[in-house]
């Protein structure tokens, strides 16, 4: 069997009340991720050779970043999507580099 792992896969660093309980995956997808997420970590990394067919499908679709037909490869996708770098939106540009202090000048109040 494919994708077996030893004892369930769990996140606490960026899920720490669990994966089932944390609301950014489905029942199924938590349960596939719980069984198999250490597999899927193995090969995503590289510390694990693929040892069927399904597996090197996984390692080539996730490497493609799409996952036209794998279940696996759908869910490690968006378990990566979930715990990498968020998006921020700013409506200002960050200053110049440093505090910004050596490009202002004080204007004098001349009305009296």
């Amino acid at each position: 069997m494919s994708f077996e792992s030893p004892k369930p896969f769990q996140d606490f660093a960026h899920f720490p009340r669990g994966l089932r309980r944390c609301g950014e995956f489905t029942v199924a997808e938590a349960q596939l991720l719980e069984q198999c997420g250490h597999a899927m970590l193995g090969l995503y990394t590289g510390q694990q050779a693929p040892a069927t067919d399904e597996e090197q499908r996984f390692i080539e679709q996730v490497q493609q970043g799409v996952a036209p037909e794998s279940r696996h490869a759908k869910v490690w996708l968006k378990y990566l999507k979930v715990i990498g770098p968020k998006r921020v939106h700013r409506l200002c540009t960050p200053m110049a580099s440093g505090s910004g202090d050596e490009d202002y000048e004080p204007v004098e109040d001349t009305a009296d």
